[in-house]
């Protein structure tokens, strides 16, 4: 049937109201959305804060060095965990991994464990106000570019029911605000991308010039496997550059707030899963949008020496997105006008790390680390397959231990057995190398910092005092020897 065209015409003419109106609508709702600022989360696994904007000599970071430029670089940042899944658990719930019962690496994926009654994820608290979430892997289709991409990695210590993130695409960012967004990069974490690192980088570090700690035996296995490690600093840096080059190029940038950190410390001998500077200690830097307000405490082109846990993280992307912490919440405020005094302590420790059973617990001032150990019994270098088959200098390190190759401080870490404590003066040893626990000099410092983690250990209800059931590392200690003696131990050939 044929359609008079006055009718056609009288459709046409309702339908430009309504279209207008849909699109001022959508409009409106964008605008509405840029009011609250979107956060972003880039974080580099396995990363300390071995930057060129830190100091750190031979590798060359230039878009993390303009963040910190353009932004505030904090030089007192520091996980709760020394290793993955615990760390991660407890940045993602802004609560103590201790707390919530994520302490073990490893643990409660399959066993119907859930968080404690009102903890939850920092994702479901930014849906709850109307922001959309995503943790990035596709930051783009070019086929040519597939070197620039996240991880996805989560990685805790808890199953969770349902989908934890709305998106892992980085195109549903722009129509979707106001997000809260995450980006891992995997580079600095030991396999594949830290393998070809120097291959996705233009100019690589000199392993005849780089500077380690003194507790690692200068040889040249040590100096191309830290060398590789800065190298893979360096390819992280392309990729966060390239984030932020897409920020500007989806008009994000003026209304996204950039915070970039590690989940824990350098994947080196005494880093990774050792509650030292080295496994604590991570990069932080913070970008407000030029365009806003900055928040109270924050200045750009600064730096802050103020002690920041990674639960702080947490409570204060909420706060600065308008959003009000639980009270139940342990992170705290830190940027803006509901922040929290700065704290006067930072606590972490470590706890079982695939099939090694440990407990160690520290606190830290602004000068001073303190460390417990709780099974001082065991040697500093226990047995992890995963670390005796991936890190080339453990395999060194014992070695040179059996030929008496080793000087006083690297063999330490060969020793049978360890001290209960453990007392660093940070300003004058970063390392931590000279153990002032039994000096009667520092007598009062070490009991302040042991009666700090007494206090936390309490008030925090550490679960980490009740020992899992003998059966759970078992099991993993079989899975690991599954994974691990089956594969030749990782070596680095000099050529």
């Amino acid at each position: 049937m044929k359609v008079p065209a006055i009718l056609i015409l009288l459709a046409l003419l309702l339908s430009v109201p309504l279209s207008s109106a849909e699109s001022q609508a959508e409009a409106q709702a964008q605008e509405a959305g840029r009011e609250r600022p979107n956060i972003l989360w880039l974080i580099g696994e396995d990363l300390g804060p071995e930057l060129s904007c830190y100091g750190h000599p031979e590798l060359w970071t230039p878009h993390l060095d303009q963040l910190a430029r353009d932004g505030v670089r904090y030089t007192r940042a520091y996980t709760t965990a020394p290793v993955c899944s615990p760390s991660r658990s407890a940045f993602m719930t802004g609560m103590y991994q201790t707390t919530i019962g994520a302490h073990n690496h490893r643990s409660h994926r399959d066993d119907g464990y859930r968080l404690p009654e009102g903890v939850r994820l920092v994702t479901d608290r930014f849906r709850d106000a109307g922001y959309f979430t995503a943790n990035v892997v596709h930051l783009t289709d070019d086929p040519d570019e597939r070197f620039y991409r996240g991880t996805g990695k989560t990685d805790w210590n808890f199953k969770y029911d349902g989908e934890p993130f709305d998106s892992n695409q980085w195109q549903d960012l722009k129509a979707r605000q106001p997000f809260f967004a995450q980006v891992n990069f995997s580079e600095t974490h030991r396999g594949r991308d830290w393998d070809t690192a120097h291959q996705n980088i233009e100019k690589t570090a000199d392993p005849e010039k780089v500077v380690f700690p003194s507790y690692y035996p200068d040889h040249p296995i040590t100096r191309h496997d830290w060398a590789q490690y800065l190298n893979a600093a360096m390819a992280l840096d392309k990729k966060i550059g390239y984030v932020l080059e897409l920020l500007e190029r989806d008009g994000l940038a003026e209304n996204t707030i950039v915070i970039f950190f590690g989940d824990h410390g350098r994947a080196m001998v005494r880093g990774k899963q050792w509650p030292y500077e080295s496994g604590l200690h991570v990069p932080l830097i913070i970008r407000m949008p030029s365009k806003s307000k900055p928040p109270r405490g924050y200045e750009a082109g600064s730096v802050s020496g103020q002690l920041i846990s990674a639960i702080d993280l947490t409570a204060t992307s909420l706060s600065l997105a308008g959003i009000d912490p639980p009270t139940l919440m342990q992170g705290r405020v830190f940027l803006g006008e509901k922040a929290a005094p700065p704290r006067k302590y930072v606590f972490g420790g470590r706890d079982r790390g695939d099939e090694t059973v440990d407990r160690i617990r520290t606190s830290r001032d602004k000068r001073y680390r303190y460390i417990r150990n709780y099974y001082p019994q065991q040697p500093f270098l226990q047995l992890n397959r995963y670390k005796e088959w991936t890190y080339p200098v453990i395999a060194l390190m014992r070695e040179l231990y059996e030929k008496g190759e080793l000087d006083d401080v690297q063999a330490r870490l060969l020793a049978p057995t360890r001290p209960r404590e453990e007392l660093y003066d940070l300003e004058s040893d970063p390392f931590e190398i000279k153990n002032l626990a039994e000096s009667t000099d520092y007598l009062e410092i070490k009991q302040r910092l042991s009666a700090a983690l007494d206090t936390w250990i309490q008030e925090t209800n550490d679960q980490g005092r009740i020992a899992e059931p003998p059966e759970i590392p078992a099991y993993w200690e079989k899975r690991a020897k599954e994974n691990y003696e089956s594969r030749p131990k990782k070596r680095i050939e000099i050529n």
